[in-house]
Formats: structure tokens, sequence, C-alpha cells
């Protein structure tokens, strides 16, 4: 089925880390747009005379009525960030979706980890948020990977949701080896294979944690991931 298109007006810009930014996209009051946790819309940017079409993950989570948060990188030479990153408050974004199939719906019957490369916490943001309002006792981690502590997305916010939720750890590895790391503690590290896994990421590093897990025998369904 055919998405609808959306208007909406930009109502508030965050820096929230070097070169990274949230735009805080409002929908009209009688227009109603549902999603899942982890699904993404496609901006319809004018830019030198065409429409560029860019896929850009929804931060917030769905009962955040009447407003989307979407977060972004600024690409060096990328026309769609450096498009946005050029707007103010007041400005319109077109938009259709949701869109994705990366999500979490379903209660959790096991503990959960979610890894995160950089960006990739986008995602994860809202979906973390859902398995904490869903089950108050499987194990919920999340591990979070940046070059250092000013290029963590939201540490704060997760360092709270861990204070207050004592199935939830969250632990950021800076400037370490995130494959290394996983390979010691998700497979060397002891026999569970109970897990299910959410991987997000920007490049190869998706799909090699992906491969090593299901390769060291989590099932295959119990891994997804999302690769950008």
């Amino acid at each position: 089925m055919p998405s609808l298109t959306y208007d909406a007006t930009i109502e508030r810009i965050v820096e929230i880390a070097p070169e990274t930014r949230c735009f805080f996209l409002r929908l009209p009051a009688d227009v109603r747009f549902s999603f899942v946790p982890g699904q993404f819309i496609s901006c319809l940017l004018p830019v030198g005379g065409e429409t560029l079409i860019r896929p850009y993950t929804i931060a917030s989570h769905p009962e955040d009525a009447g407003v989307l948060e979407i977060c972004l990188n600024r690409v060096p030479d990328g026309p769609g960030s450096s498009y946005l990153f050029d707007q103010h408050v007041g400005a319109g974004v077109r938009f259709t979706g949701p869109w994705g199939t990366f999500t979490l719906e379903s209660p959790l019957d096991a503990e959960c980890v979610f890894i995160a490369d950089g960006p990739g916490v986008v995602p994860v943001r809202p979906m973390l948020r859902r398995a904490l309002a869903s089950d108050g006792s499987r194990a919920i981690r999340l591990h979070h990977a940046a070059p250092s502590a000013p290029h963590l997305l939201w540490a704060d916010e997760f360092d709270a949701a861990a204070r207050a939720h004592s199935q939830f750890s969250f632990a950021p590895l800076l400037g370490r080896s995130l494959f290394e790391f996983v390979e010691q503690r998700y497979v060397a590290g002891d026999a569970d294979r109970s897990r299910r896994f959410y991987i997000c990421g920007v490049g190869d590093i998706v799909p090699r944690l992906r491969d090593l897990l299901r390769g060291a025998g989590y099932e295959r369904r119990a891994v997804k991931y999302e690769k950008w």
C-alpha cells in the first residue's frame, strides 16, 4: 500500500553531539502518524532543483503524539544532511513513511542485548523505551560504541534509565573494538545462547557482528540487525 505524504514544521533543533543534530518535527493537530519503534521516515528534500529522498530513523517514541524527532550526522559533501543542517525553526519538511522492519514489537521472552555503533543508537532509543515499559524481569543491556564521550548520544538519559530500572544496564564503549568486546562477552564469555540481539550501525561492523553471533550458535531469528 502506498505511504501517505506528510507535511511537518521544524519546531526545535538540538545539537546533541559534534556535528549531530536532532530535529523535532511538528505535525498538524488533525494529522495522526503511527509507527513502531525502530522505523524511519523518508524525507523529500528540495535540493538543486530536484527532490532528494533521504531516510532518517525516528528517535522519538510512538507515545510522543504530534512530534517526531529525527537525529542525523552532517555527512561531508552529503546534500541531504547539508540541506537539513541549513534549515531553521519554522521551516517545513515533507516526508513519507513509516518504513522499515528493524523493529521491536513483541514482549521480551529472553535477555535482550542492544548493540549500537555510533549513530546506530537512534532506533535503539525508542526500542529500549518500549522494552523497559513492557517487561520488568528480563535483563536488558545496551552497548553504545563511540570514539569518545562527546560522541555518545543520550548518555544521561540511558544512565537515568539504568538507575530507574534494575533489569537494565548501560555500557558505553569508548574507543574500543566493538567486535572484540562482543566476541569476549557473548561468545567466549559463557554458553548461554538464549539471548536476543538488536544490532545497528554504519558499515561492515553490522554484518560481521551478525555472522559472529549466528556462527556461535545464537538462533538466526534472535539476531536482528540494520546496516546503514
